[in-house]
């Protein structure tokens, strides 16, 4: 009896309609990290921010969206992608209607952090389904992470224009608001576009989730209100203490369970957790340099939002021409770690340049423009080296979870340093006095200064740590969150 070769599954003819709904789940998740920087002086003039405590309408979405991403993509695994992806989004549109019609900062911070949560879940669940409708072919596989990639470039691209543009002629609600109609069209194509997914058996550490994004707050929220606690204010303590002290928890945590959040094996991978650390540092001064300049361009040298969103526009458009189309050659052609190690060299002279050259008369073509497009220049160097190298000696079937660590590093890097940046900041204008103008610039340029030391950091961490592979792997990268 002749026995019949098993076919190859089918094709989903779905799957390119399919892979545009997860691509706009992709843009508006980036988008959503980006399009507030331009709004947060109007942000901050209606619902009575302090300039210390503006950098929760940011910190309050990355905090939930890094601590959460690996739960996000347990629990994908563990009910359905398509599933996790259609809650994500019913929970970023219902969080996104809360901010937008915010009345105070509170509910505000309350709105970004659900929206962080929303994120979590959309962005592994979307990952997830792109290698499941393409990993059958590898030509298409490899044409898909392109838009997919793209369309995180595109993300942050547009946010920062779509911020400016929304605020200038909308109001600032809308930066929010405008994730409403976008995510019941993507609740409403879903059924017909997705698969269901797959599931699988296991448990959630539900514990592990809960005690390091509780651990994040605490440790960011010490940080922000130091500055007017005092850092030797028994709040400040105790607060930074019990934020230390639930991470330990979670390590021990970690290292106890069976099915934990974060097997502490995989950092024995080569690279990977130097990996990790330099996308931390290369967050940490990334991250800072995007929040200041925006607040120098409106709060310092008067520029309406628009205008401010329009002055970023050409660093962001850098950014995604420069991923997509160049950093893979350069990659290819001199190797993942010089091209971390020379792109986090030039985001720390970026930084030293604001520090420097960024007058309260200051002009936009002298004093923005060319350190803008050099720390551009630098994150496009830097993202994707630091990203493999993150990933690179990761087996095989533990790359979803090196992924998913590579994103958290980004988002947890930023969201503690930015909350460093801005108590120097505020600690440095409230030491200079005299003009008010002239001490908040000078606490901006302190903030400048000590984010382009973060970034030499990692040069130097780059350079010590991280090994060149002996078979080099060319590739074009992988854009994560």
């Amino acid at each position: 009896m002749a026995v019949q070769a098993q076919a190859a599954p089918q094709a989903d003819p779905k799957r390119w309609k399919a892979l545009a709904l997860l691509c706009l789940a992709n843009f508006m998740v980036i988008m959503d990290t980006s399009i507030i920087g331009v709004a947060l002086p109007a942000i901050k003039a209606a619902l009575g921010y302090t300039q210390e405590s503006l950098q929760w309408v940011f910190n309050a979405y990355v905090i939930f969206f890094g601590g959460l991403l690996l739960l996000g993509g347990r629990l994908s695994d563990l009910y359905g992608q398509r599933r996790i992806f259609m809650w994500g989004f019913l929970i970023l549109t219902l969080s996104s209607l809360l901010a937008g019609l915010a009345w105070n900062d509170g509910a505000l911070n309350a709105g970004r952090a659900l929206q962080g949560f929303g994120s979590a879940l959309i962005a592994p669940a979307a990952l997830t389904i792109v290698m499941m409708l393409f990993g059958g072919n590898p030509k298409e596989l490899g044409k898909a992470l392109g838009f997919w990639g793209a369309s995180a470039a595109a993300g942050g691209s547009a946010g920062v224009f779509l911020g400016g543009v929304i605020t200038e002629w909308l109001s600032w609600q809308w930066t929010f608001l405008i994730n409403v109609p976008v995510g019941i069209v993507a609740i409403l194509l879903s059924p017909a576009l997705l698969a269901k997914g797959v599931r699988r058996q296991g448990s959630i550490d539900v514990s592990g989730a809960i005690s390091v994004t509780a651990a994040l707050v605490l440790i960011v929220y010490g940080i922000v209100t130091a500055e007017h606690n005092g850092w030797g204010a028994p709040s400040t303590v105790w607060t930074l203490a019990i934020g230390a002290a639930l991470f330990v928890i979670f390590l021990i945590l970690q290292a106890a369970k069976k099915e934990p959040l974060v097997p502490l094996r995989i950092f024995k991978a080569p690279n990977l957790a130097a990996g990790n650390l330099a996308l931390m540092l290369l967050s940490g001064a990334w991250i800072p340099l995007w929040y200041f300049l925006n607040l120098y361009l409106q709060q310092v040298l008067q520029f309406t939002a628009f205008e401010g969103g329009v002055a970023l526009l050409p660093m962001t458009v850098l950014i995604a021409v420069f991923m997509i189309l160049i950093t893979g050659k350069l990659i290819g052609r001199f190797g993942m770690k010089a091209n971390l190690i020379v792109g986090l060299i030039a985001l720390g002279g970026s930084l030293l340049l604001f520090y420097g050259n960024t007058p309260t008369d200051g002009s936009f073509v002298a004093h923005v423009l060319p350190a803008s497009l050099l720390g551009a220049l630098g994150m496009s160097l830097a993202y994707i080296p630091a990203t493999m190298a993150a990933m690179s000696g990761a087996k095989p079937e533990e790359a979803g979870l090196a992924s998913g660590l590579a994103s958290t590093s980004y988002q947890i890097g930023s969201a503690i340093s930015l909350a460093v940046m801005v108590a120097i900041a505020a600690s440095a204008t409230s030491s200079l006095g005299g003009d008010p103008v002239e001490a908040l610039n000078g606490g901006f340029q302190q903030a400048f200064f000590w984010s382009g030391i973060v970034a030499f950091a990692g040069a130097l961490l780059a350079l010590l740590s991280i090994r060149t592979p002996k078979a080099a792997t060319e590739s074009s990268g992988h854009a994560i969150v």
